[in-house]
């Protein structure tokens, strides 16, 4: 009875095994930093304030979810989970319009910007080894932004929308090494606006399905238009970890 317990167990786990197989999954934490983040509000109308500038941004912990699942080694479909949320305060030497509401020249301010990513991505490996991975795709992008304002009044802007965005990709373990470099890219420019998000990282491969990562991120871009100038330059210190099935 034992023996066959043991072996149904088994077998269980190698069915399971052979079901997750292909699947991949990222983790990645990191503390963000603004160089820029100006905002106008309505686009046409309102007064541009920066919240790097005018304001003092501090620095932001976030953090992203990736799931994966690898198809015949050259596939791969993921989807990303991106929150994030920086803050900036302090006073503005001259009045500020922001959504119809003046608020008065040195009267303390909170500005709080959200940009939360879901993004969808196929690509496909034109380079596939165990040394090096070259592979190009599309972003399919949903944005879920905010700009609000707190002071006098409190004044709310959010805005959902689509992004298509062109992704690259290439990881180098010279050799087929335990450590290596990553580079990620989503991007697009259009008349609307631009987005980039850049990662450039080194890895390790400490196990055979386990991955560490450290390095830089870079997320900018924005709209303008009548409804609302928005530009953003993000900085990210990152720290991540990868497992593939």
């Amino acid at each position: 009875m034992r023996t066959a317990s043991l072996a149904t167990a088994l077998a269980l786990v190698l069915s399971a095994g052979r079901a997750l197989a292909g699947v991949e999954a990222e983790v990645e934490a990191s503390v963000v930093v603004a160089s820029r983040n100006d905002t106008r509000i309505p686009g046409d109308t309102g007064t541009k304030i920066s919240l790097v500038n005018d304001l003092s941004t501090s620095a932001a912990p976030a953090f992203r979810l990736r799931l994966g699942y690898r198809i015949a080694d050259r596939h791969l479909i993921t989807f990303l989970y991106a929150p994030l949320q920086v803050n900036a305060r302090g006073s503005v030497k001259r009045d500020v319009e922001f959504m119809g509401t003046t608020y008065p020249a040195g009267s303390p301010l909170l500005a709080v910007y959200r940009f939360d990513s879901y993004r969808l991505t196929y690509r496909y490996s034109i380079v596939w080894n165990d040394s090096l991975d070259v592979a190009v795709g599309i972003t399919a992008k949903i944005r879920d932004a905010e700009t609000s304002l707190y002071g006098v009044e409190a004044r709310r802007k959010t805005n959902t929308g689509f992004v298509p965005l062109l992704n690259a990709h290439v990881a180098w373990r010279p050799g087929g090494s335990a450590f290596g470099v990553v580079l990620n890219i989503d991007a697009l420019a259009a008349p609307q606006g631009r987005a980039e998000d850049v990662l450039l990282a080194a890895t390790w491969a400490f196990h055979d399905n386990l991955e560490l990562r450290a390095g830089y991120r870079m997320v900018e871009g924005g709209a303008d238009n009548d409804e609302v100038y928005s530009f953003a330059w993000l900085h990210y210190g990152v720290v991540g970890l990868k497992m593939s099935l």
